[in-house]
């Protein structure tokens, strides 16, 4: 919305100052700072309510240190987060983009769903909430919604590299000589429909989706959408859940996901910025470069919802939060086609989704075999185990921001590492 008045009065008017809007690092600025003041000022006024219309977590007691304490602790505090996150976004973002449009439709459309999951707990009184397969069924939709768009819409294109035959004089270390080689390497001026993806680790950095059904022969490429949908339904409907598992103690969803959507926003920034793509020879993918200011409203609704949610928690983001900070990861990743990076950086959701898969797995296997249900782990998900087994739930919470951001800088990496 400020971009669009400011612009206009820039040409218009010449008005002082006005052209700062059309850097995208003075709007993510901007955005991070919005987010903060939203989730900061307005997130306290928003517990108040919450408190008064007696909004509180119902706590099923399993037998851990200080769980009791949290009985009637206000939820359904995602509400903080999501504001915090779609204001600064339509005062800052172009919203004609096509990335920013449907980062937008993620988070509204999986906050909806959470709200009538928590709607369901809090007022109707059923601590089952929402149906798992209504959950299921909106992230199936989601997953539709956000593939068909990418797939199909032409909006959605990337500049791949050309080979350019000519020479450079660099400098060889091992052997203190000035020497000419061989460089490769400038983008094509024309952009491109393609389902090509970020995979790391190796020197060609990129794999195409459709390659996997070349063997139908000629004309192959058309038929990609019959993987690539599937894929985008897996990835997003298995990320929201895993932040939602994630989000049991106090800051530890919240804090895992500053610190992921923080990296994703260093990898729309040089994905998005053809100096950059061209430097660190990563794909370039037009436009994505505006998906900075979504990213800066979502780490700064983050931080900011995390001033009140650390130990001991004020309020919790119930599942109005943690789906939609889900999605909204995996949606982001995708559309940067960077997916494929998602089992490192968001190695925690990934790992809290497994406890909990390979417990109820062996439980029930093992009941089967031989008559009594065994467990791999005291509790799951993980977080709950190492609490069970007696380490404190700030300490508990402080470790996996240590691990995340190690799995932060290690994703960043691979962009070199191969």
């Amino acid at each position: 919305m400020f971009y669009y008045l400011f612009n206009y009065l820039d040409r218009a008017f010449d008005f002082p100052g006005a052209g700062v809007f059309q850097y995208i690092s003075f709007r993510a600025a901007m955005a991070v700072i919005t987010s903060l003041t939203i989730s900061m000022l307005f997130g306290k006024s928003l517990i108040k309510l919450l408190v008064k219309k007696q909004v509180g977590e119902t706590i099923r007691d399993l037998g851990l240190k200080g769980q009791l304490e949290k009985e009637g602790t206000p939820t359904m505090g995602g509400l903080i987060i999501l504001g915090a996150i779609l204001i600064p976004t339509f005062l800052f973002a172009k919203l004609d983009n096509i990335y920013i449009i449907l980062m937008l439709f993620t988070t509204i459309w999986l906050g909806l769903i959470g709200f009538v999951d928590d709607y369901i707990k809090v007022f109707r009184k059923d601590k089952s909430g929402l149906a798992g397969k209504f959950k299921i069924i909106g992230q199936v939709i989601l997953g539709l919604v956000i593939g068909l768009t990418l797939y199909f819409n032409e909006s959605v294109v990337i500049k791949e590299k050309v080979r350019v035959e000519q020479t450079a004089t660099i400098y060889n270390p091992e052997n203190n000589n000035i020497e000419d080689s061989e460089v490769s390497g400038k983008f094509s001026k024309e952009t491109v429909k393609s389902t090509k993806t970020t995979i790391p680790f190796f020197k060609n950095n990129e794999a195409d989706y459709s390659k996997i059904l070349s063997f139908l022969g000629e004309g192959y490429e058309k038929w990609a959408f019959l993987i690539f949908i599937p894929i985008v339904i897996l990835i997003i409907t298995a990320i929201s859940n895993g932040a939602n598992l994630t989000d049991g103690m106090d800051g530890l969803a919240t804090g895992t996901s500053a610190i992921i959507g923080a990296t994703l926003g260093i990898l729309a920034w040089v994905s998005g910025n053809i100096i950059f793509a061209d430097y660190l020879n990563i794909m370039y993918i037009p436009n994505t470069g505006e998906l900075t200011i979504f990213i800066s409203a979502f780490v700064g609704a983050c931080i900011g919802f995390l001033w009140y949610n650390s130990y001991p928690a004020q309020v919790f983001m119930g599942d109005t939060g943690s789906l939609s900070i889900g999605g909204i990861i995996a949606v982001f990743a995708i559309i940067i086609r960077k997916e494929i990076l998602i089992p490192i950086l968001c190695g925690i959701f990934i790992v809290e989704s497994l406890s909990v898969i390979l417990q109820v797995g062996y439980f029930k296997y093992t009941k089967r075999k031989l008559g009594a249900g065994k467990r791999i782990f005291k509790m799951a998900p993980l977080h709950h185990h190492f609490q069970i087994i007696g380490y404190s739930e700030p300490k508990i919470v402080l470790r996996f921001f240590i691990v995340g951001i190690m799995l932060a800088v290690f994703t960043i990496i691979t962009l070199k590492l191969r």
